[in-house]
């Protein structure tokens, strides 16, 4: 993946993707196994969780961070909220930085849920059904 950065703009503006598969995710949330939201009231610990579950996703296509073409992150408060989430992701998925749009929003769809990460990925081979 090549990523994009121009010097006046702190982050990656764009990703040049090769040929191959693209994988579009879901929303991914900070649930747990039992399909609960965790860390209720912690934006970090919620955006580390939604992190991770968007690497099983993107795992299980054979795709890691290295692959992540976009992320969309929606966050629930202010705009300190936006900063804590946006350390918290890139946190995670370092030293990879794919652009990225960061919202804030004024409610997402689970009781408690602060954040949901969607991405696009895109893979150089198609990983078989």
């Amino acid at each position: 993946m090549a990523y994009q950065q121009l010097p006046e703009v702190p982050y990656a503006y764009a990703a040049v993707a090769t040929a191959g598969a693209i994988v579009f995710t879901a929303g991914a949330c900070p649930l747990d196994s039992d399909g609960s939201v965790v860390g209720i009231g912690d934006l970090h610990m919620q955006a580390q969780r939604a992190v991770h579950n968007l690497l099983t996703v993107l795992n299980h296509y054979g795709a890691g961070p290295e692959h992540l073409v976009k992320t969309t992150i929606y966050v629930v408060g202010e705009k300190d909220d936006l900063r804590t989430a946006w350390s918290a992701v890139t946190e995670q998925l370092a030293p990879h930085r794919p652009p990225s749009t960061l919202l804030g929003v004024s409610l997402l769809g689970y009781e408690g849920q602060l954040i949901e990460i969607d991405s696009i990925a895109a893979l150089t081979t198609v990983p078989s059904p």
